[in-house]
């Protein structure tokens, strides 16, 4: 059995023939799990399916879109032209995650086989993919038809390592339980639904037996091991005082918050910002315990009252 995939294979694998139109879902999912197993592992070069590199790719009858062909050939050499060397957090049973966010987490990244619940300010989830990618991982998204693209790219992510399901249809769990088998990284966006926790257990399995993360957004799921939450703090660039409002956008400031079941609720400031052509995460803040800053603000008000 395969453990990682290039972004052909997957689009190999996932191409349903025009004679399964007809099949039911349990059938195409059958269809799409012995394609997966006809897979070689990877680095085995007698495998050559036909390369797909236009609109019709499915998984159980849904269409993913994909970077291939000579686009994905031409990204890929202007990004390794400019993109340095990510060796933080790859180490084995960690993706890595933006520079600042590590910090938050105790393994100094995402930890393989768990389920990561992120909410807030989209620039997180382009962080994630940029930094998985750019290390040489495989990330699918579903249900994000507005996720920024440009923005990742320009972050450093590859994009033929990237599989879009903007439009999972009536089940999106069940398409991230199937591409949990071959990617990194999953990013689930539930659309403001809730997952029960049996099926949400069964998936967290898949997800450990798999070494694969799943990250969940936009719904409720119960279990999560990590909780990350990114605020937008303020903005640079639009001049300060009486130029107040003047200017071109250059930063954008995040508040950042993990909690995790093996660690107190942290928090740090970062900020993005263009840097020689690039886009980087700065950090504006040590992280914090948010312990400690209720210590010191209940030490603050006592001062005060006493005055």
């Amino acid at each position: 059995m395969f453990r990682r995939m290039g972004m052909t294979e997957v689009t190999e694998l996932v191409e349903l023939s025009a004679d399964a139109a007809g099949l039911s879902r349990q059938d195409r999912l059958a269809q799409l799990r012995r394609q997966i197993a006809s897979i070689p592992s990877r680095g085995d070069t007698s495998f050559s399916g036909p390369s797909v590199s236009g609109p019709g790719v499915s998984v159980a009858g849904v269409p993913v879109a994909g970077v291939s062909g000579t686009s994905a050939a031409a990204s890929e050499s202007v990004a390794d032209r400019d993109r340095p060397v990510v060796d933080r957090a790859h180490k084995a049973g960690v993706l890595p995650v933006p520079e600042g966010i590590a910090a938050l987490l105790p393994q100094g990244g995402l930890v393989r086989g768990t389920v990561v619940s992120v909410e807030g300010a989209a620039s997180l989830l382009l962080g994630l993919v940029a930094s998985v990618t750019a290390s040489g991982g495989h990330v699918a998204v579903i249900g994000q038809p507005r996720l920024g693209l440009l923005a990742a790219y320009e972050m450093g992510a590859q994009l033929e390592r990237l599989a879009l399901i903007p439009a999972p249809g009536p089940d999106p769990v069940e398409i991230a339980a199937v591409l949990l088998d071959g990617m990194d990284l999953v990013i689930l966006g539930l659309a403001g639904a809730s997952v029960s926790p049996s099926r949400a257990r069964a998936v967290v399995a898949r997800a450990r037996s798999k070494g694969s993360t799943l990250v969940v957004t936009e719904g409720h799921w119960d279990g999560a091991e990590v909780r990350l939450d990114a605020r937008v703090h303020g903005y640079g660039g639009f001049g300060q005082g009486r130029e107040l409002g003047r200017g071109r956008l250059s930063s954008l400031s995040l508040a950042v918050r993990a909690r995790g079941r093996s660690f107190q609720p942290r928090t740090t400031r970062l900020d993005i910002c263009s840097a020689a052509g690039r886009v980087e995460w700065v950090p504006s803040r040590p992280v914090e315990d948010v312990s400690s800053q209720v210590v010191s603000e209940q030490v603050v008000s006592s001062q005060v009252v006493s005055l």
